[in-house]
């Protein structure tokens, strides 16, 4: 256990803070939400750049990171869903996305690999607009309505990048294969 993986553990213990934050404010402001949200987004950027910088990459870590950024993607989506805020397409679109992303990593895993992206510029390109659709929606600022169509740019823009990883993706063979 590293402080990376304490800051992952800790975005994984802001998710129902998170969904018991946006439920406890009667204000359709939902400011305190957001803040929940928007912390925890700051331990994933921490923990990333902990994790590089010092070289303190797990295993652990490499699948604790991901599932806390899609069980908190999953948290905010239902509670704007839940409130109007979001339709399900918007909502349902993103998560086919993240599923058949973790459908084709479990592929490559039970195959003995590995697929690894590269990183680039329109995953963080995408992030802020996430951030930004989302920030909106909470706030229901400017109106509940900008915030949803922010949200489905975001979706299309998701969908390029991950166009763009799946194509830069390198496949690389582990020393063992898992049945």
């Amino acid at each position: 256990m590293n402080v990376p993986n304490l800051l992952t553990l800790l975005r994984l213990l802001l998710i129902p803070c998170y969904v018991w934050s946006f439920y406890a404010t009667a204000s359709p402001h939902k400011i305190v939400a957001l803040c929940v949200l928007l912390f925890a987004g700051l331990t994933d950027v921490l923990d990333g750049y902990i994790a590089r910088t010092y070289k303190l990459e797990t295993y652990t870590g490499q699948l604790l990171d991901p599932l806390a950024d899609k069980l908190m993607m999953v948290a905010v989506l239902f509670t704007l869903i839940a409130s109007g805020r979001v339709p399900w397409l918007v909502a349902g679109l993103l998560v086919l996305r993240d599923v058949l992303m973790i459908l084709g990593a479990a592929f490559f895993y039970f195959q003995g690999k590995r697929a690894v992206p590269k990183a680039n510029v329109w995953g963080k390109v995408t992030t802020c607009f996430y951030y930004l659709a989302i920030c909106s929606s909470i706030l229901a600022w400017p109106t509940i309505q900008s915030g949803e169509m922010v949200l489905w740019f975001t979706v299309g823009l998701s969908y390029v990048t991950t166009i763009r990883y799946v194509l830069s993706m390198e496949i690389i063979a582990v020393r063992r294969r898992v049945y």
